[in-house]
């Protein structure tokens, strides 16, 4: 089952970044029979503040173990709103891995539940955003999706279709020594 594969994910992720970060060639992650996904890897500092967020909602990878691999590389080194993780970093930070069911659209705000659904905002010009479910802070759907509509350059008032999905994570019990 998914939820068995995606225990692994955590330390394949933490694998692939100190392997890209050592200047190594990247790590062989794909598994003949494992499904294809979307896939997000999360960086965390000690603390829990975020340190690097990327993945996608349609799988770039034959499989979750390669997009996993791809996306937490990604994460740690082309986040947008951070500076590229150092090496002597990589062992503090923590690693979760959200693994994306497909997604479905909603009629409304009241479909949506930010702890249980990741909601996706698409509006004019094919411009999407995202929003992972039960983030701190994200009690309300009014709230997840403002967040989604900031990422993607979305007006307040511009029209939206909106979809849910659900996630199987996967975290490290605690970050690698």
């Amino acid at each position: 089952t998914l939820e068995k594969l995606s225990r692994e994910l955590p330390a394949l992720a933490r694998r692939a970044i100190d392997a890209h970060l050592a200047g190594d060639h990247p790590i062989s992650a794909a598994r003949e029979g494992a499904p294809a996904a979307g896939v997000f890897v999360t960086l965390r500092e000690a603390d829990g503040k975020l340190r690097g967020c990327i993945g996608s909602i349609t799988p770039a990878e034959r499989d979750v173990f390669a997009e996993t691999a791809r996306s937490a590389v990604l994460a740690a080194t082309r986040d947008p709103r951070f500076s590229p993780v150092g090496r002597a970093e990589l062992a503090a930070l923590g690693i979760e891995v959200s693994v994306l069911a497909p997604d479905e659209p909603v009629a409304g705000l009241r479909d949506l539940d930010p702890k249980r659904y990741g909601v996706i905002v698409c509006g004019h010009g094919g411009r999407r955003g995202l929003l992972l479910p039960d983030i701190e802070g994200v009690d309300d759907a009014e709230t997840q999706v403002a967040i989604a509509r900031q990422k993607a350059g979305i007006a307040a008032g511009e029209p939206v279709r909106l979809s849910r999905f659900r996630v199987t994570k996967a975290k490290e019990s605690s970050p690698a020594a």
